[in-house]
């Protein structure tokens, strides 16, 4: 038995002997109208055992009354009606009155439409001695209201679709009898072909439409060019061909034959086609730097765990080698040098991953640094000097600090490329600055400059001077959009200082821009308060990681390596918190949750999702349909403390 569908309405409504009016009736004519209604009526005592049932009653179960009347319900009903009924009963036998009406599924009976009432008797003594159920089957009026309503509903519907083809369709419609005379236009096919409907109707298509040198071959290839899609050239009003793709079709109405015609213009398709041609090449290049994102998306997510790991391990170092200074110092080395793998694989999930925008608080000389940091082997060992020049006293503004990565790291990559072609010295200089309203970068080289004419054309999409293979011609175009999105520009300025190019990126800065405040620090007297955590990764090095930093806080932990072994473990042992990795073989994070909603309702919204990747479509959907929050790999002990804190309250 399924309680999908079905609708339950408690209500305060025994009944009393003590109320019930006295009817000038005979107690048998009472009994034979019992048992002769349509109702079914049955009677339920205080043991959970039918006391009386009605001949409507026993059919409906297809049970003879000795099997019926003074058994218990589990020995009647379906097992699994039986346990939904136990509960409500508990609820009848204290005073409650219910009404319950849906769809049933039935071991015998199927699925059937039921309404019920079940209402508490109560004696004179006022104590609730037995439960009476009146139950009436709607299942064939139940499907034959849908049907009915499906019907006319399709009927509908059907005349709707009908009626809108002609009017209100974006191709271009055109329905002739047997003989070719037009005998409908539509609104599409006026604008197409420049005739009003009026002057078209009764008219031959062939002498409209179709350009003279085709009409011959028009009407002896109807019968190949019905069902298929063809390609050929029309004729407008004032003359002027243009190609089309038709589709044709047959149909009959009352022993008349009718041909319908979609017209679809191809001017546009053909003109579009012949600017893809030109553009294939570098398109074909963009491909593979898609390609190469998403390979690097998937890179940095696989190397986020085992940096968790080496980056957990080392704080961990630090706390329980505090007594030895040398320890300490080399778990510190540990840790900066995994914290900074960390920062390049986040900044190049940023990158690979396609989100909409994210504008929060942005420091420009952050951005810079990164993309240095990320550049810094490149311009090394290719002997480019790269030297910053930032103005400590930048403001903050509102922007997408991924987006301004990415302007940043191409004006980057092309002063490279451009002073490799210089002799030495080679010298890239970022400065940055604030000027009135905006903030300014400017990036200078020492490459040999930008000729006027290439200058002209430097922003255009798909324009670039390098070879062949190595440039998509998109990176400066793009650029220059994110620029004019944050109330800014890019431009080309005038010659550099260093004697090559300079371009300079400005960007919209308010006076005053709101700075969040950093989360107070924990004061070093307080304990945090001891909770049980279940820690769920399918790779033990970071399960283990993972609980010793909660235990270090003071924690109770238990770890399982995958999602049923987590399902027992709360199903045997109380939690106040779950962590669990979004990426799992077998049950990945969201189908964990899932159940955990299910099973364990209290702790839906004390899941706390650990992932290499939230940027990643599946990660952001899971995230939305739970509410939980998340922790982005690597993490420290002290983010992973605060995010516990702050799910368990």
């Amino acid at each position: 038995m399924s309680d999908a569908g079905r609708v339950l309405s408690w209500s305060k409504a025994p009944w009393h002997a003590s109320l019930a009016p006295t009817l000038p009736l005979d107690p048998r004519l009472m009994s034979q109208l019992l048992q002769h209604i349509a109702t079914r009526v049955a009677v339920v005592d205080r043991d959970l055992r039918y006391v009386w049932a009605n001949t409507q009653a026993l059919a409906f179960m297809e049970l003879p009354e000795d099997e019926v009347i003074g058994h218990h319900l589990s020995e009647v009903l379906d097992p699994a009606l039986y346990r939904s009924f136990e509960p409500i009963f508990a609820r009848l036998f204290a005073g409650e009155s219910l009404h319950l009406e849906g769809w049933v599924d039935y071991e015998r009976q199927g699925r059937r439409y039921r309404e019920q009432d079940l209402v508490p008797y109560v004696d004179e003594e006022g104590e609730v001695v037995l439960v009476v159920v009146c139950g009436l089957d709607h299942t064939e009026a139940r499907i034959g209201e849908l049907q009915l309503a499906e019907k006319q509903r399709q009927l509908k519907a059907s005349e709707a679709l009908k009626a809108a083809v002609f009017d209100n369709a974006l191709a271009a419609l055109v329905s002739t009898d047997h003989t070719g005379s037009i005998v409908e236009f539509n609104p599409a096919a006026e604008t197409m072909f420049g005739w009003r409907r009026a002057d078209v109707i009764g008219r031959k298509v062939g002498e409209l439409l179709i350009p003279e040198r085709h009409r011959r071959t028009y009407w002896n290839e109807i019968p190949g060019m019905l069902g298929r899609r063809v390609e050929l050239e029309a004729r407008r009003a004032d003359g002027r061909e243009f190609p089309i793709e038709m589709v044709m079709w047959r149909t009959e109405a009352d022993g008349t034959v009718f041909f319908t015609a979609s017209f679809a213009d191809l001017s546009e398709r053909y003109e579009a086609a012949r600017q893809i041609e030109q553009q294939r090449e570098a398109l074909r290049q963009g491909e593979k730097l898609t390609m190469m994102g998403s390979l690097l998306a998937g890179v940095a997510h696989e190397l986020n765990n085992p940096l968790a790991v080496a980056m957990g391990r080392a704080l961990l170092l630090q706390e329980r080698a505090a007594d030895r200074p040398d320890l300490v110092q080399e778990a510190r080395r540990i840790h900066d040098a995994t914290d900074r793998c960390a920062r390049i694989v986040r900044t190049f999930l940023n990158m690979a991953r396609s989100r909409p925008a994210d504008r929060q608080p942005v420091d420009l000389n952050q951005v810079v640094r990164g993309a240095a940091e990320m550049l810094g082997y490149a311009y090394r060992s290719s002997g480019v000097d790269l030297a910053l020049a930032l103005d400590p006293a930048l403001p903050e503004f509102s922007g997408d600090p991924d987006q301004l990565c990415q302007v940043v790291l191409n004006l980057l990559v092309n002063a490279q490329h451009a002073v490799s072609m210089a002799p030495a010295p080679r010298v890239v200089r970022v400065s940055t600055a604030r000027e009135g309203p905006t903030v300014r970068l400017q990036v200078d080289d020492s490459g040999p400059g930008v000729p006027p004419d290439v200058a002209a054309r430097l922003f255009e999409p798909f324009f670039t001077t390098k070879a062949e293979g190595v440039g998509t011609g998109l990176g400066l175009s793009v650029s220059r959009s994110v620029a004019r999105e944050h109330g800014g520009d890019l431009v080309l300025g005038d010659r550099s200082p260093l004697g090559g190019a300079s371009f300079r990126l400005t960007l919209a800065a308010p006076e005053q821009v709101p700075v969040p405040q950093p989360e107070p620090p924990e004061a070093a007297g307080d304990e945090p308060a001891c909770t049980r955590v279940l820690v769920v990764d399918d790779e033990s090095e970071i399960g283990s990681m993972v609980r010793d930093m909660l235990e270090s806080g003071g924690h109770e932990v238990a770890t399982a390596e995958s999602g049923a072994v987590a399902l027992a473990l709360l199903d045997h042992a109380r939690f106040d918190a779950v962590l669990c990795d979004l990426r799992m073989p077998d049950m990945d994070g969201r189908a964990l949750w899932r159940e955990i909603a299910r099973r364990h309702p209290h702790l839906a919204r004390r899941v706390l999702f650990t992932t290499g990747d939230t940027l990643s479509a599946e990660a952001h959907e899971t995230l939305m349909v739970s509410g939980c929050a998340s922790l982005d790999k690597p993490f420290t002990k002290a983010e992973l403390l605060r995010r516990v804190a702050s799910i368990v309250g």
